[in-house]
C-alpha cells in the first residue's frame, strides 16, 4: 500500500475517532500529525534494509547496487526519504507544534512538508515499473503530492481565517 492510500485510511479512522469521542476532527489531526514522520522514517529504513523501492541509476560516490535492481549502482532513495520525510519533517513539526497555532495549521504543515519532500525525493527514486513516467515526465508519487500540497495550502488559508 502506498503512503497516499494509507493517509486516506488514517484520515477516515481519525474521522471516526473524532466522532466517537466528540473531539474536533482537526484537533485530533493536529495532535497526530507530528507523530507520523517517525513511522515514515521506520518504514523507509525497512525499505532500505529489504532492498526495495530503490533509486534511479546514478554515478554518485554513495550509489549502491541493490539485489534485484540490476548491476548498476543506484541512489539509496530510501535513505533520502528516511532523512527528509522522516527526520527533517518530524523536527520541523515538533518545533512548529510547540507553540499555539490555529486549529488545522499543524496538519496543513504536515501536508505541505510531506508533499514537497516526497515530490523532491521522487527525482531520485525509480518509478514503479508498471507505471513508469506519466504526464509531464512526473511519477505517480509526484502526481499524488500535488493534491496534498494544494490541500495543505487550502487548509492553511482556511484555518487562518477562522477565529482562534
Amino acid at each position: 500500500m502506498s503512503f497516499h492510500g494509507g493517509l486516506l485510511g488514517v484520515m477516515a479512522t481519525i474521522t471516526f475517532a473524532a466522532w466517537r469521542h466528540r473531539v474536533p476532527y482537526l484537533q485530533l489531526m493536529d495532535f497526530a500529525a507530528p507523530l507520523v514522520p517517525p513511522g515514515i522514517a521506520a518504514g523507509r529504513l525497512g525499505n532500505f534494509i529489504n532492498g526495495e523501492l530503490w533509486g534511479r541509476v546514478s554515478d554518485v560516490p554513495w550509489a549502491m547496487v541493490f539485489r534485484g535492481a540490476g548491476p548498476e549502482p543506484r541512489h539509496p532513495s530510501q535513505l533520502y526519504q528516511f532523512a527528509g520525510e522522516g527526520l527533517l519533517l518530524f523536527a520541523f513539526l515538533w518545533w512548529f507544534s510547540s507553540k499555539p497555532r490555529p486549529r488545522g495549521q499543524i496538519s496543513a504543515m504536515f501536508l505541505i512538508g510531506y508533499s514537497v519532500l516526497r515530490f523532491l525525493a521522487e527525482f531520485f527514486r525509480e518509478p514503479d515499473s508498471y507505471l513508469g513516467f506519466l504526464a509531464m515526465g512526473m511519477t505517480m508519487g509526484q502526481w499524488l503530492c500535488v493534491p496534498m500540497f494544494i490541500g495543505g495550502v487550502g487548509l492553511t488559508l482556511w484555518s487562518r481565517r477562522r477565529p482562534h
